[in-house]
């Protein structure tokens, strides 16, 4: 098996893990699974067919530019997964590219893998939670708010960001990111039952 389709095989198998094995395991989009092997295998072909260094280089970047454009026009792609779309790409692009030396774009795939592995790990600061809040009040001052959101999530707020206070409708929307105790943060039904209790 010569170096090019040794790499080939190597990002199919690390796009479906990437795909299958991380993300859709964990998050259960099964459109976004579509996308990254969609952008993998596209990069992969054009990268390959492409692959003089001249050409690879500025192929590289217009690619990300791309994507980039993706992001913006796209209101349901979170972070998250905006960083297995680049991901996605990086494995296309490593691997399409011409090399003599084999082991060096398959580290950099397995190290990729890794990367997403860690760092999107359900473990890796699972107290951590931001969302969206409609509190029925109008509330201007920013510690009277936060003690608000604290009694009604039973969390710490650790930020928060008015987006809009409404003084005719008397409600106030925030946005706000906030950690769960480590007893809730374990048991998140308790935690539930303990916002609604509260939210009385």
């Amino acid at each position: 098996m010569n170096t090019t389709l040794l790499l080939i095989t190597a990002d199919i198998v690390a796009a479906g893990i990437l795909s299958f094995a991380l993300y859709y395991r964990r998050h259960r989009r099964r459109d976004l699974v579509v996308a990254f092997l969609g952008v993998n295998i596209g990069v992969l072909a054009v990268t390959t067919v492409l692959g003089s260094s001249e050409v690879a280089v500025g192929l590289g970047l217009g690619l990300f530019g791309v994507l980039s454009i993706i992001r913006l026009r796209s209101s349901e792609v979170s972070q998250r997964e905006v960083a297995y779309y680049f991901s996605a790409l990086a494995l296309g692009l490593v691997s399409g590219l011409p090399t003599a030396q084999p082991w060096i774009p398959l580290s950099l795939m397995t190290l990729v893998l890794v990367v997403m592995w860690a760092a999107d790990h359900p473990a890796l600061l699972s107290r951590s939670r931001h969302q969206s809040v409609h509190v029925d009040r109008a509330i201007a001052d920013e510690d009277a708010l936060r003690a608000e959101l604290e009694r009604r999530l039973g969390a710490t707020v650790t930020s928060l960001t008015v987006q809009h206070l409404d003084l005719v409708d008397d409600t106030t929307l925030v946005d706000v990111r906030y950690r769960l105790p480590r007893i809730a943060a374990a048991t998140p039904v308790s935690h539930e039952a303990l916002v609604e209790e509260q939210a009385r």
